[in-house]
């Protein structure tokens, strides 16, 4: 990845009281602990902030970290998502596919409680301050709305992990070094993240999600928008990130990099759960006809799966 600019950077305005501040991750972390000590650099409060109980360690992590059953979703009277019933374990890098309108955006909105759905989600029925240390969210949808330097977006990813004004801690500056690491970010730290491309604005959110250090990431076309190495980059972050007990459901439409890197494949076709398995299993010449309408060259080559698509079917 590139390396940082030197050229000088000026100093940010004066930023709004916390308290106006959106919640970059949705209704998981309330305004209320985006932590002024990141953003603005003031003192705990004087009582003292409590650190929220951390959550378990890798080796307590538990073994199945989403759960949905029967989980459907509406617009309207219209059924986008049908009784999707699935699980993801512990050291999973999944891939959700499935063609433009399949529905994958709205399964994983679905399951983090972001839209009214009937059925089950393990992840909806916990409360936000739990969910935050649960699941990091990456949207599709990367607008970052204030000028703030590069660090400080990502310190907030560490804001589940710490009560309101508490000034991040060696564990919090460790998970937020290697977040900046992981995405060849750390030579930008100073630089205003509005003032960087889309694909470098792309890389420090992801960063933001790596500094949360959940048990599960769950990314909606993390991809989008990234060169081709750092596509690759990510996708491989992604499978050591699975390597190491953690795990991460992506939905993508890159099916090469979906057969390289992920473990298991969730296929959406028209709301439903078409297929599930490993990607030798899963994108068979008869799915690929039926859910992409193409043909593809599926081989295994010296360096790992090869697949391509081909052509249309008429």
């Amino acid at each position: 990845m590139s390396s940082a600019s030197t050229m000088a950077v000026t100093e940010p305005a004066p930023q709004p009281p916390l308290s106006t501040w959106p919640a970059l991750d949705g209704p998981f972390i309330p305004a209320s602990i985006i932590l002024p000590a990141i953003l603005r650099g003031e003192s705990a409060p004087a009582d003292g902030g409590q650190r929220p109980p951390a959550p378990p360690a890798a080796g307590a992590m538990p073994m199945t970290l989403l759960v949905l059953d029967r989980l459907t979703a509406r617009r309207g009277p219209c059924p986008v998502l049908q009784d999707i019933t699935l699980s993801i374990g512990a050291g999973e890098c999944v891939g959700l596919i499935g063609p433009n309108g399949a529905g994958k955006t709205t399964l994983m909105r679905a399951a983090l409680g972001l839209m009214p759905s009937s059925g089950r989600s393990s992840l909806a029925a916990l409360d936000r301050q739990a969910r935050a240390r649960a699941v990091a969210w990456l949207p599709q949808n990367r607008e970052i709305a204030w000028p703030v330097s590069v660090e400080q977006l990502v310190s907030l990813g560490r804001a589940p992990h710490m009560a309101a004004g508490q000034q991040p801690g060696p564990t919090d500056r460790a998970a937020i070094e290697g977040a900046l690491a992981r995405m060849g970010l750390a030579g930008f730290r100073q630089r205003i993240a509005t003032q960087l491309s889309g694909g470098e604005q792309a890389r420090v959110l992801i960063a933001r999600a790596l500094a949360q250090e959940t048990p599960l990431l769950m990314a909606d076309e993390p991809a989008a928008g990234l060169d081709p190495a750092s596509q690759i980059a990510l996708m491989s972050l992604f499978a050591q990130i699975a390597g190491s007990g953690r795990s991460v459901l992506a939905a993508m439409h890159d099916l090469g990099l979906a057969v390289r890197h992920c473990t298991r494949l969730l296929v959406l076709h028209r709301g439903r759960l078409a297929a599930a398995g490993p990607p030798r299993q899963v994108l068979t010449p008869e799915l690929l006809a039926q859910v992409f309408g193409i043909t593809a060259h599926f081989a295994d080559g010296p360096d790992g799966p090869i697949f391509q698509p081909l052509q249309v079917i008429a």
